[in-house]
């Protein structure tokens, strides 16, 4: 089974980017445009991954990872960030709520690619 990658922008450019790159190294990818649309995906279907920009409509991407980190279904799933937001309290911040690591835009899709797989090939089966 191909794994679910939940990516997480405002910018229908950059999901499409993802998308694309992330489909032809296997992975299955939903997209979603804010806080709530990513808090409603994984709802429906627990992603294995998930990309998330900070700076989102309504719940920006650090309440995100804050609220997924409470719930015990998912506080494990995995999160990157990937955002333009490029401070070093920002890094911080979002490394303290639990993302595994923290990328910022612009960024180069074969190193994005490698990471995503890399984590994903990390994680527990069954």
């Amino acid at each position: 089974m191909r794994p679910l990658v939940l990516s997480v922008d405002d910018e229908s450019d950059v999901t499409s980017l993802l998308q694309f790159h992330l489909e032809r190294a296997g992975c299955d990818v939903v997209v979603a445009a804010s806080g709530r649309e990513a808090l409603q995906r994984v709802a429906e279907r627990r992603p294995d991954l998930i990309l998330l920009d900070l700076m989102l409509p309504d719940i920006d991407g650090l309440g995100v990872c804050e609220i997924l980190r409470r719930e015990a279904r998912t506080a494990m799933i995995p999160v990157v960030i990937l955002t333009a937001w490029a401070t070093v309290d920002a890094r911080s911040l979002g490394l303290e709520l639990g993302a595994l690591d923290y990328l910022t835009k612009p960024f180069v899709p074969k190193e994005l690619v490698a990471k995503v797989t890399r984590l994903l090939s990390l994680r527990p089966r069954g």
